[in-house]
């Protein structure tokens, strides 16, 4: 791994008294009163979508994923079990889908290549912390974590969390990297239709950023795209707690989950990196 473990709440560091509070921290799955929205998503490979079943996120726009096949529920989220969801590819995949995924799972360096962000709009943004973890299970809800169970592992999560020029909003955006297909479009759909439910963890402010950490139950957006292999979330909260101003913090978790999924579609498609 290019990255130190210094800094990295997802990676096991010494003493153990260190590894237990960093692992209290990122553990703490903040279930919100309401997240504002469900969400949009992509899904940039269009001939693997052609014929997919269609899966509304939420926001009364519709989404083109794998084929879907909802079976037995057997429980309801968040009391141990979650519904038990097949996903197969449809007939009319790509030719070039084997190659693209032949490509390694992207690396934390090459998915938050700057500290420093500058959106289109004009807005820039700091990354405050950097974390990834190959357990990808201990940055997400247990729901989301046995829904990832059903199919294939999970290949490398990575978030970074970022701040306004402000220092005002906290936003964790998390790339959920698999070896199949398949595996990202189960957790996209089950996240674009539960977002709450199957989430990842939202990083807290290192010791020495300066900035609060979000009291728990803080009211929050969740955002998601889904590229070729990935799923890249972006979970949004004003540090402070408060629900106010809920259209700025939409437009800055938005931008900011458009501005890394970019980047993980670039190097993704072959376009960046050499892998």
């Amino acid at each position: 791994m290019a990255l130190g473990d210094q800094g990295n709440p997802y990676v096991p560091v010494d003493p153990y008294a260190e590894f237990m509070a960093r692992e209290e921290r990122i553990r703490r799955c903040r279930r919100t009163r309401r997240a504002v929205g469900a969400g949009a998503g992509v899904l940039l490979l269009g001939a693997i979508a052609a014929g997919a079943a269609n899966v509304g996120d939420g926001d009364g726009e519709r989404s083109s994923a794998a084929r879907a096949t909802p079976a037995s529920d057997t429980g309801a989220p968040g009391a141990g079990a979650v519904p038990s969801v097949g996903v197969a590819l449809p007939s009319d995949v790509p030719g070039s889908l084997p190659s693209l995924l032949s490509r390694p799972v992207i690396r934390p360096e090459q998915a938050f290549p700057a500290t420093i962000v500058r959106l289109p709009d004009g807005s820039r943004y700091s990354r405050v912390d950097l974390a990834t973890t190959t357990d990808c299970a201990r940055g997400m809800s247990p729901d989301l974590a046995r829904l990832i169970e059903q199919g294939g592992q999970c290949s490398r999560l990575t978030a970074g969390l970022f701040t306004d020029a402000d220092r005002l909003s906290q936003i964790t955006v998390t790339v959920l990297s698999f070896a199949r297909v398949e595996d990202a479009s189960r957790v996209f759909m089950m996240a674009s239709m539960d977002p709450v439910t199957y989430q990842v963890v939202s990083l807290d402010p290192p010791p020495g950023a300066g900035l609060p950490t979000v009291p728990p139950g803080s009211a929050g957006v969740f955002r998601r795209l889904m590229t070729v292999r990935s799923v890249v979330f972006a979970n949004g909260q004003w540090g402070d707690g408060k629900e106010t101003r809920e259209a700025e913090l939409t437009a800055q978790t938005e931008g900011l989950l458009q501005h890394v999924d970019d980047t993980v579609v670039a190097y993704e498609e072959g376009r960046t990196g050499n892998g």
